[in-house]
């Protein structure tokens, strides 16, 4: 397994979002989390990822505990191994394509040069090679959640994270991302996991789980 949570709890005052949550990945499987707006699957999500913490339950990563890492060490397997991809592309507007994905290389202490390689190898990948000097004001809305996914995959995680990666795209270009996760899944044994209102995207994925008022639905 590369991802194993147990037992989550998360509340919010005297609201409890995450009820006694229990999650799992393989490596290479791509995973749906549907459900209602309010439902916690985003809450979950951030929990998975290490940028929030539960209030009870433990995490597994990649055979680390991370809910007993430091805060510096925490930060550093995040970037290492976590990536994330979210419904706003998040691009740092003065950089090009090229030099965003490049950042969490470089964060990461890679050279220039493994950095824009690597960088540009995934660019490649997600079909924006000839648009890698332009800026995300120069990018459509499909081309930046492209380069926003080279971003998260540019230091070879683990897992990638994705909430509601295609919710602000029209229909053609959410079908084109969709197709792009499966076959970065096909080219990297890439492992994901969604959290998705799109039934389409979730049709496609190897399993849906569904939450419901802070738990799993049976």
């Amino acid at each position: 397994m590369i991802l194993v949570a147990r037992h989550i709890v998360k509340s919010f005052g005297t609201l409890k979002v995450l009820k006694d949550v229990d999650f799992q990945a393989d490596e290479g499987e791509v995973v749906a989390i549907v459900g209602a707006s309010g439902a916690g699957k985003s809450t979950l999500l951030q929990i998975l990822g290490t940028l929030l913490g539960p209030d009870e339950g433990t995490l597994e990563i990649d055979g680390t505990d991370v809910l007993h890492l430091g805060e510096k060490a925490l930060a550093a397997f995040r970037n290492r191994r976590i990536g994330f991809v979210f419904q706003a592309h998040h691009l740092l507007p003065e950089f090009t394509a090229l030099e965003n994905v490049m950042i969490p290389a470089l964060i990461g202490g890679e050279s220039t040069a493994v950095a824009r390689n690597r960088a540009l190898e995934l660019l490649q990948t997600v079909g924006l090679a000839e648009r890698s000097d332009h800026k995300p004001s120069e990018l459509s809305g499909g081309e930046q959640q492209r380069v926003a996914i080279a971003r998260a995959l540019v230091n070879r995680p683990a897992i990638l994270f994705a909430d509601e990666p295609t919710g602000n795209l029209d229909t053609r270009t959410k079908e084109e991302i969709h197709r792009l996760f499966f076959d970065l899944r096909k080219k990297m044994n890439q492992t994901i996991v969604i959290v998705t209102h799109d039934a389409g995207l979730a049709a496609l994925c190897d399993r849906t789980c569904t939450l419901r008022d802070g738990a799993w639905v049976d």
